[in-house]
């Protein structure tokens, strides 16, 4: 692993400054969904791994919370996988202190999006190491973040955590440098929004900061291939093996019915509203990552 050293900013400032990338992916999308009104779930998985899960799948919860967190006790202390957004840091601590004493020794960054990054220098001030892919860290530094994640990883990297492993897959798909947390010895993988399955939330890639639907394919068929029990989504209810393969199959089949419409000439918007009724593409009038995909997809 690479480390770097910043000097600190204020970290209301930085909080406020990680939200801008996820922002501009979801600007096309309106919110939906009434205003939450519960707290995100604490949700076991194993008895040493949990997951911080909303407790409706929608944008407005989204927003208000962030992204799921996968939570790992060892008994050298706690691994995190993503840190939700700043509004929800102290919820995540009190959850994490009903199942340990234990310090946050690390927070695994999935991605550099908001929903999945704001909450981290909260983190690094309590002491935790934040850690994200080389490719998603350049993805901080294009947008001018004033705090940055002092340790990154390029293509793997592995940490071992009170007799536990934890591996670190860097993989280009709905950014440049996303990573997915495989936990070997729990059978559990954690992939961020390279699985997102709600309905109320639209499936898209992130162009702008290195994504693409052939690079999200491949990314899955990767995952696919490794020995686990149960995958925890960026948003959504944690999923089997067998589902996951049914998501997976789900975008491969977008990215192929976009390339043929593409090929017969079709518009953006004759394109989404093909998508619409059988997977629930952005509403009426939105064409999504349509304009994208037709440009990568010729």
């Amino acid at each position: 692993m690479n480390k770097t050293h910043h000097s600190r900013v204020p970290i209301p400032a930085a909080l406020s400054a990680l939200l801008l990338p996820f922002v501009a992916a979801i600007a096309a999308t309106p919110p939906q969904g009434p205003a939450p009104t519960e707290l995100p779930r604490l949700i076991k998985i194993r008895d040493d791994v949990y997951t911080i899960q909303n407790v409706n799948s929608n944008l407005a919860e989204l927003g208000a919370f962030g992204g799921n967190v996968t939570v790992y006790l060892t008994d050298e202390g706690v691994i995190l996988v993503d840190s939700k957004n700043d509004k929800v840091h102290d919820d995540i601590i009190a959850k994490v202190r009903t199942l340990t004493d234990k310090p946050i020794k690390y927070v695994i960054l999935t991605h550099n999006h908001g929903d999945h990054a704001a909450g981290a220098p909260g983190m690094a001030a309590m002491g935790a190491t934040v850690i994200i892919s080389k490719g998603d860290r350049d993805n901080l530094v294009r947008t001018k973040q004033p705090w940055l994640p002092q340790v990154t990883y390029t293509g793997r990297a592995d940490l071992f955590v009170g007799g536990k492993e934890i591996e670190l897959h860097e993989i280009k798909g709905h950014t440049r440098g996303d990573t997915f947390v495989y936990l070997p010895q729990a059978r559990v993988v954690a992939v961020g929004d390279l699985s997102h399955n709600p309905p109320a939330i639209p499936l898209q890639v992130n162009y702008p900061d290195g994504g693409g639907w052939t690079d999200w394919v491949n990314a899955l068929d990767t995952i696919a291939t490794l020995d686990f029990e149960f995958l925890v989504q960026g948003h959504g209810p944690v999923l089997t093996k067998a589902e996951f393969a049914a998501f997976r199959e789900r975008v491969f089949t977008i990215r192929e019915r976009v390339r043929a419409l593409n090929k017969q000439g079709k518009t953006a918007e004759e394109i989404a509203a093909t998508l619409r009724p059988e997977f629930n593409w952005p509403a009426e009038g939105r064409t999504g990552n349509v304009p994208d995909m037709m440009q990568e997809l010729r």
